[in-house]
């Protein structure tokens, strides 16, 4: 009798099914991008060795929520070090030739300080939280090496039934390779 280990579902998930396309130039990349959106697939993998502006353009995402949580934790970092220096500033009072005792100049520095402290930590949140509870593919995707190298890559996960439609819109924008992965 063999043991299984549990986690191995999670840290090893079966791959996901689908179609590979190996592209060598963007034009080809984003033509069959567009044409993929066009076709209703909405849910692909595109690797590129470098970030391309066009890409972005074509893939027509939404922003990642992750600023808002930096642009919230920046408020409040900024919010808490003028309510600490202002408390401390009365609790602790030091006057001086008749200046304010919370005066706002000298505490501007520490303000700008809690302000990015704050929103470096919430960022980090942010980042962990979106990647923990964003809803994601299960299973590995496809992957070539030589996407890191020169070549442009899109990862269409599909049955093996609907396979075909998808590996000849992929030869039909002009793709140097297509598999099933």
């Amino acid at each position: 009798m063999k043991l299984e280990n549990p986690l191995a579902a999670i840290f090893h998930p079966p791959p996901t099914p689908g179609v590979l396309g190996v592209f060598g130039h963007l034009d080809a990349t984003v033509d069959a991008i567009g044409k993929l959106r066009q076709g209703g697939h909405t849910d692909f993998t595109v690797y590129s060795p470098i970030p391309r502006h066009e890409i972005e353009d074509a893939l027509d995402q939404p922003v990642s929520p992750v600023r808002m949580f930096t642009l919230i934790g920046g408020i409040a970092g900024c919010a808490v070090g003028a309510w600490i220096t202002l408390y401390m500033s009365y609790d602790w009072p030091i006057v001086l030739g008749g200046k304010p005792v919370g005066s706002i100049p000298p505490y501007v520095v520490i303000m700008f300080e809690m302000t990015i402290l704050f929103g470096a930590l919430s960022t980090i949140l942010g980042i962990l939280f979106n990647a923990l509870f964003a809803a994601r593919r299960l299973g590995t995707v496809a992957y070539d090496p030589r996407f890191t190298n020169d070549k442009f890559g899109i990862f269409v996960p599909c049955e093996p039934a609907r396979a075909g439609p998808v590996e000849a819109l992929l030869r039909g924008s002009g793709a140097e390779e297509v598999r099933r992965a």
